[in-house]
């Protein structure tokens, strides 16, 4: 007796097709799995027995061989324990399913005979469909994560009987998911606004020109200046997010075993890792290497607040996902890219005591400490943060006044319109901010008026900036123009930009 059914594993973000071909021939009795399969599925030869038991189906006494096909590769995941328990049932001819060629099995198995929520099932479904399946059995908790997905049949169940009275035609399963792709099934409103910070414009500035442009941001400023408080009410002034950028952020999220609930990604994700993370927390990684930090910000914000407190071999691991947008982990046991396209925000205090600058406190620090202290920063790192801005304390009459600021939702709707004003504009290059725009790019898009150019070449001569700050300031202008709706860079556009550039010679050198 021989049966094929198909399932899915995983290799970072990607599925591949498995057929698990099952025999059960004459013999003394014996289970093999073969393939290359992981510690949990050669477990899942108990998951899969008692649940067939007490589901109320006999076990075969015979001899039972299991193979996961393509043999080559490597198998990992309880998410294969349906296909094997389908596969055994359909050899026995409990199941009288005729075709399974077009249909997938995703779940792992309780005891009992429950199927349980698995991790990654987005990103599977998605791997499935485009390898041409058309039909998935996952478990009813994954349903609203994979319902989304176009062109794909969702049959979500909650055991094994009520999965083998479907396929034998006594009971239907109808899943219906509302697909209104402007619409998301779960919504919340920040609890925290800008309208909550008392004065700090130029930082509620900076802010919005970063988020308008999807820019990386330095805050610097003594301790209670507001830096965190700030940073932390970034993500209610950016864009909401597509739908498309929905579904790879819970990729990502499901295949780390962090969705909260069942449904989407609703909101832009905002990590704020504490400064004695590791490399592999930020980068990724482990035995069978999982997203790190900058993947999990992808399409947000990744906070490192104090950030020469991180150790200087950890800040460093941040360079190429901050030019490339991805990352790429290898290990023995594979390589995987995860993508990582984010806005870095970091804050910092000015010197080790905080006070280096303050008009209100007294700096207790050698110049040899704070220079050591700047130094956990390198310059490569400096040169790939757009803007660096500086922050004062807050004085009395302004930290005391009743005067009204703009709210979240009114800097919100200016960053929406700068961000569609971009969209148009690189509608056939495929990116969708000025934060992305390549050095082809920033040719073709950041071009600046007569006066901005003069401005521009003086700046670059006097402050001595490197080729990709060069860069850096052009995106920012054409951010800052379109903030002001403008087409052209002019030269107030262009001052602003330089502006934000020029802490890392006053601290730096």
């Amino acid at each position: 007796m021989y049966s094929k059914v198909k399932t899915c594993v995983l290799q970072g973000l990607s599925g591949f097709i498995v057929e698990v071909e099952t025999d059960i021939s004459r013999g003394l009795p014996n289970f093999n799995i073969v393939g290359l399969p992981d510690t949990a599925i050669k477990e899942s030869k108990e998951r899969v027995r008692t649940a067939i038991k007490n589901s109320q189906y006999e076990f075969p006494l015979n001899r039972i061989t299991v193979n996961l096909a393509p043999a080559n590769l490597k198998k990992e995941g309880s998410q294969i324990d349906l296909s094997i328990a389908i596969g055994l049932l359909s050899a026995m001819g409990i199941i009288m399913y005729e075709d399974f060629s077009n249909i997938s099995f995703l779940g792992e198995l309780s005891l009992d005979g429950k199927i349980n929520k698995i991790e990654g099932a987005l990103p599977m479904v998605i791997s499935l469909r485009e390898l041409g399946i058309r039909k998935v059995v996952l478990p009813y908790d994954n349903r609203n994560e994979c319902g989304a997905i176009d062109d794909v049949e969702i049959v979500p169940v909650k055991d094994l009987k009520e999965l083998v009275y479907y396929l034998n035609g006594e009971i239907e399963i109808d899943f219906q998911y509302k697909k209104n792709k402007n619409i998301f099934p779960y919504k919340e409103d920040y609890e925290e606004d800008f309208s909550d910070i008392k004065g700090q414009d130029g930082l509620k500035r900076a802010l919005e020109v970063a988020a308008a442009g999807s820019h990386n941001i330095l805050i610097i400023g003594p301790p209670g200046s507001g830096k965190t408080m700030a940073a932390r009410r970034l993500p209610s002034i950016l864009p909401d997010l597509t739908f498309e950028e929905s579904v790879e952020i819970t990729k990502i999220y499901s295949v780390a075993g962090l969705l909260n609930n069942d449904y989407l990604v609703s909101q832009r994700p905002f990590r704020a890792p504490h400064h004695t993370a590791s490399a592999s927390s930020l980068i990724g990684g482990g035995r069978i290497p999982k997203p790190g930090e900058v993947s999990l910000a992808h399409h947000g914000v990744l906070f490192l607040d104090e950030l020469p407190e991180f150790q200087r071999k950890v800040l460093e691991v941040l360079r190429q996902p901050l030019e490339d947008g991805f990352v790429t982990i290898s290990r023995v046991s594979a390589t995987l890219t995860y993508p990582a396209d984010f806005m870095l925000v970091a804050s910092m205090n000015p010197c080790p005591c905080g006070y280096y600058g303050d008009p209100h406190h007294e700096c207790t620090c050698s110049q040899r400490s704070i220079d050591n202290y700047l130094n956990k920063i390198s310059n490569p790192l400096l040169d790939r943060i757009d803007i660096h801005t500086e922050v004062m304390p807050v004085n009395y009459l302004d930290l005391n006044s009743d005067k009204k600021s703009d709210s979240s939702k009114d800097i919100k709707e200016r960053v929406n319109n700068a961000r569609k004003m971009q969209i148009e504009r690189y509608d056939k290059e495929g990116i969708f901010s000025n934060g992305q725009l390549s050095a082809k790019n920033i040719k073709k898009y950041c071009k600046l008026n007569g006066n901005a150019e003069k401005i521009m070449k003086q700046a670059f001569n006097k402050f001595k900036f490197s080729a990709r700050s060069y860069n850096k300031i052009l995106k920012v202008s054409r951010t800052i123009a379109d903030l002001d709706g403008e087409k052209t860079i002019n030269e107030k556009h262009i001052l602003e930009a330089i502006q934000y550039r020029s802490l890392d010679k006053k601290y730096w050198g």
